[in-house]
């Protein structure tokens, strides 16, 4: 099969096409015949040499999300059959024509979708609902900020939240990206370059401040994000993009009784992965379905222009997901 591998860690252009067997599944898992992979941030890591897979993973063929048919399923699998046409997300392995997954991470293709949007969904859906919704434990009616609104991650947090019924906050890098999260549903989005996020929340909340946060940024984030949690606020880190190391004020987290926790997901189990596509079939799939929720696709490219789409990641122009279409 044709697949992109990291040849060796450094820029887009060591992503080359090549020529690997057809993975082999265990009796849990089924094959799936890949239309489409999401492009995601951890594979630009990965590309670098600053993101090791876990055990098991692919240490050179990045690719956590994909949508296909199903080709084959193993002895022991219940939930799918041959010829099923699925969303999954997987440790790695996905930028292939042919990608092995346990069935559990599997969900299926909304009926409204194109195999290209549901590529799009698995690695964002899977990490807002376990960090959103688990985590953060976010309620209808309560305030939710979300850095970097205009990513994948933040687009699906910006519907998914919205859905549920909370009052959404956003930081985006320029007012186009601002007016496209307002336009999908964001209460506020703030020009992080222009504005401090800090002051703006504190106004929108007379100085109340917000019950969850999601946050992508880490580094000096940090401090004004526990400033702007109100009692009882959870703040969730799911990435340290202006590094992960900082200075806090301990106080701020025992006088307003704060919870600060975050995840990684690629290194989770499958017990745990299925877990979460068990909640999303349940919540998320039917809002899906009508239209509720949609996914925000930016651009796409040939799998074997992998190295183009890895460069736009990068550059973080793009709005919403970059999906490889494989063909």
């Amino acid at each position: 099969m044709k697949t992109i591998v990291i040849t060796q860690a450094g820029a887009p252009e060591v992503l080359q096409l090549q020529d690997r067997p057809q993975p082999a599944i265990l009796p849990t898992e089924v094959l799936i015949k890949v239309a489409a992979a999401g492009v995601n941030r951890p594979d630009v890591l990965q590309r670098k040499g600053n993101y090791p897979p876990p055990a098991g993973a692919s240490a050179d063929v990045p690719g956590l999300e994909v949508a296909g048919t199903i080709l084959e399923a193993g002895a022991d699998c219940t939930q799918w059959k041959v010829g099923d046409k699925v969303c999954a997300l997987v440790s790695g392995a996905g930028y292939a024509e042919y990608c092995a997954v346990p069935e559990g991470q599997c969900l299926p293709v909304p009926e409204n979708l194109s195999l290209i949007e549901a590529a799009s969904l698995p690695e964002t859906y899977f990490t807002v609902w376990s960090n959103v919704f688990d985590r953060g434990r976010l309620q209808p009616g309560e305030r939710l900020l979300i850095h970097g609104g205009s990513s994948g991650i933040g687009v699906a947090a910006i519907q998914l939240a919205k859905a549920w019924g909370a009052t959404v906050y956003v930081t985006a890098g320029s007012d186009v990206k601002c007016a496209f999260c307002e336009k999908l549903g964001a209460d506020q989005a703030i020009h992080y370059k222009t504005e401090s996020f800090k002051d703006v929340v504190k106004q929108l909340t007379q100085k109340k401040g917000v019950d969850v946060i999601l946050d992508m940024i880490g580094g000096d984030y940090t401090p004004d994000n526990l400033e702007v949690l109100r009692e009882e606020g959870r703040l969730v880190l799911i990435n340290f993009m202006k590094g992960d190391e900082t200075t806090i004020k301990l106080s701020h987290i025992m006088r307003k009784r704060l919870t600060v926790t975050g995840s990684t997901l690629r290194p989770r189990d499958a017990a745990f992965k299925a877990a979460i596509a068990s909640q999303l079939k349940k919540y998320v799939w039917p809002w899906l379905g009508t239209g509720k929720v949609k996914p925000v696709i930016h651009s796409t490219f040939p799998l074997a222009e992998a190295a183009a789409a890895h460069r736009l990641m990068e550059s973080s122009e793009h709005i919403g997901k970059i999906v490889l279409v494989v063909e």
